[in-house]
């Protein structure tokens, strides 16, 4: 028998482990040293953290356009701005700096998604353009056309699965170098 009052519930959240799971395969392939040796970005903690950025704005990008996704979204999103603060308490960042850096994080994060949302629509030179000011630092354009290309082979990899895939982490990124052998 269903309850009357079912449809007042609050929203499903998504399994923890169902998050962790996703996030994961954000971070490792944010980690994929080839980013680092092949395409340029700079192998730092800002090179690393525009490089999650990037993957996680692919993977919210392709939550968000599904139906029953905003939650999964949101929660994964959640999970991220958890990491970020747990990274900063382990890296000695004091307690009254940790919400400045946070709020940091947060216009980092709205202000790439927005360029690279915009970049989208102008086409790849302008993708690129803007992986190259975001990610490269402005330097060496050339790569930033390859990083351009991988990221929309991703796009294309996340727009192919399905929902119930997306949640079980049964789908993968692209390989880096596919990007170089493709572009």
């Amino acid at each position: 028998m269903l309850w009357p009052f079912n449809h007042f519930r609050r929203p499903r959240v998504p399994a923890r482990s169902t998050i962790e799971t996703i996030y994961g395969m954000i971070v490792t392939q944010a980690r994929e040293p080839l980013f680092y040796r092949d395409l340029g970005v700079p192998d730092t903690v800002n090179g690393r953290f525009d490089l999650l950025l990037m993957h996680l704005w692919l993977v919210l990008r392709r939550l968000k356009s599904s139906e029953g996704g905003a939650g999964l979204s949101q929660a994964l999103f959640d999970h991220f701005c958890i990491d970020m603060d747990d990274n900063l308490r382990e890296m000695g960042v004091g307690d009254l700096t940790v919400p400045k850096r946070m709020q940091a994080f947060g216009e980092a994060f709205y202000g790439r998604t927005a360029a690279y949302d915009l970049a989208l629509t102008d086409g790849d030179e302008a993708l690129a353009q803007s992986l190259c000011k975001n990610i490269l630092n402005g330097q060496n354009i050339d790569k930033a056309r390859e990083l351009a290309v991988y990221a929309r082979e991703a796009i294309a990899v996340l727009a192919r699965a399905d929902l119930a895939a997306l949640t079980q982490g049964a789908w993968r990124f692209p390989a880096p170098q596919a990007a170089r052998t493709t572009a």
